[in-house]
């Protein structure tokens, strides 16, 4: 095999292992393409609205931990809604609002709280009468 013979040779070689290069490339892009499109399907959108009752994730409890501890507080009542998942909250016994990310929210499925007003109707009208001896 001559000098010039074994060059083409060579070039070829290299132009084929390009080739297959490329090729993984695409491949790998393809894959990652089908991949995220799967767990994108997955993810729910979790939009929360105004005088809805919600779960706030406590990620500060890792120091006192506590084996059955939840690390949910709540439930808080959403406020106001920001754009880029910005909540306001509020504790239905407390007049404070604190703002949180929307990652750390889940919706509270629990019984629904009662108005203030609502409750003390219902005591005042079926509170028994005091029967004097």
């Amino acid at each position: 095999m001559s000098l010039g013979g074994a060059g083409v040779e060579r070039k070829l070689q290299l132009a084929e292992l390009e080739c297959l290069r490329l090729e993984a490339y695409d491949n790998s892009r393809l894959y990652k393409e089908k991949m995220k499109a799967i767990h994108d399907k997955n993810i729910r959108r979790r939009e929360f609205r105004p005088s809805e009752l919600v779960l706030v994730y406590n990620s500060r409890l890792r120091l006192l931990p506590g084996k059955l501890r939840s690390r949910w507080d709540g439930p808080y009542q959403v406020e106001k809604v920001e754009p880029y998942g910005v909540y306001h909250l509020r504790h239905p016994s407390s007049p404070d609002i604190f703002k949180v990310n929307g990652h750390r929210l889940e919706l509270y499925h629990g019984e629904q709280r009662k108005n203030s007003k609502e409750i003390e109707m219902f005591l005042l009208r079926d509170a028994p009468l005091e029967q004097e001896p």
